[in-house]
């Protein structure tokens, strides 16, 4: 029997998840939790052999999750299920240690599978993800520039961007029109949405 810990902050999805691999005769979805930052204890109650983490949750993202839940307990799977079909997710997501990355609408007899194979100690990625991240490559924002763009994903003025990271206004707006520059974006609020859609600005 594989024991499945699924984490997903929009329960109505979560529910079904756990309804349809718990349908598996092989599968036991052994607990689910709804924020990124119960995955650690939520595992260390339950321990699970694939854990199920979405990448966008309260807490924590799924990427931090999946990296602070392999710190803890190495020998777990983990299998990233998100809606985002982003390359840039992808990326950070294997980087962090996940060991598959599927999308939502993937149907139910697959995702079984897919955990499956991710017990087995195979990677399982979404094909046209794969495809998308070889040819899109990684992040081109520095790590200042990433972190001006998170900060600005509040939509706060430079001068609050400022305060917060401890910059100067002027180094705010050379991070920020550099990151500009590179996204290909005209504003700011485009070049956060862009990093964004491109997982550049996970944790």
């Amino acid at each position: 029997m594989i024991k499945v810990l699924l984490a997903d902050d929009q329960a109505l999805v979560r529910g079904a998840m756990a309804a349809l691999l718990d349908l598996e005769p092989d599968l036991k979805v052994v607990a689910e939790v709804g924020r990124g930052d119960e995955v650690v204890a939520a595992a260390a109650a339950s321990e699970p052999d694939v854990a199920l983490l979405d990448v966008e949750m309260p807490g924590l993202d799924g990427v931090a999750a999946a990296r602070a839940l392999l710190q803890a307990q190495p020998a777990v799977r983990v299998l990233m299920v998100t809606t985002f079909g982003r390359a840039g997710y992808l990326r950070q997501a294997m980087a962090a240690g996940a060991s598959g990355f599927v999308v939502k609408d993937t149907p139910a007899r697959q995702l079984a599978d897919a955990v499956r194979r991710v017990h087995e100690g195979l990677r399982v990625v979404d094909p046209a993800l794969a495809a998308q991240s070889l040819a899109q490559g990684d992040s081109p924002l520095t790590d200042r520039e990433t972190g001006v763009l998170r900060a600005a994903r509040d939509g706060g003025t430079v001068a609050d961007i400022a305060r917060e990271l401890h910059l100067s206004e002027g180094t705010v707006r050379n991070h920020l029109s550099a990151a500009i520059g590179k996204t290909g974006a005209r504003t700011r609020a485009e070049a956060v949405r862009l990093a964004v859609e491109n997982g550049w600005l996970l944790t």
